[in-house]
């Protein structure tokens, strides 16, 4: 009788060791990932910038409105840099004269979203304080 119980014994360990393997190759998965960093955009050494600042009406918060807005602008090929003020409802940007005007940046803002509306757009030598720095 002991001797059967061993066996017994034996015979669940060694089924429960067997059973509980996972045999099957884990699933690899290729996700491409699309790089727009600024170190990977061209840029032009001999252009000429200029600095834009316009309002842009219709936003409703900084994380969704104001960062799109800000990333469309900034992925247009002869844009140095963009930033969107969400508080002040300010866009601020440099780019390339010539690959650049001040209606594809409007066009920009408004594919992004039709709720956009841009206006006081104009040149600036400098762009004014942002209400970051202005806090400090």
């Amino acid at each position: 009788m002991k001797s059967i119980f061993t066996i017994l014994a034996i015979g669940a360990l060694t089924l429960s060791n067997v059973a509980c393997k996972d045999n099957s190759a884990p699933e690899v998965k290729t996700v491409a990932i699309e790089s727009h960093s600024e170190a990977a955009k061209q840029l032009d050494p001999n252009a000429t910038y200029a600095k834009a600042e316009f309002s842009i009406e219709g936003m409703t918060c900084a994380i969704g409105c104001a960062k799109t807005i800000e990333k469309n602008i900034s992925k247009m090929e002869g844009v140095k840099s963009a930033t969107v003020d969400f508080d002040r409802k300010l866009a601020m940007v440099e780019y390339d004269e010539a690959k650049v005007t001040p209606t594809t940046l409007e066009e920009t803002v408004t594919e992004t979203g039709k709720m956009y509306k841009v206006s006081e757009m104009k040149t600036v030598e400098a762009f004014s304080e942002t209400s970051e720095s202005s806090a400090q």
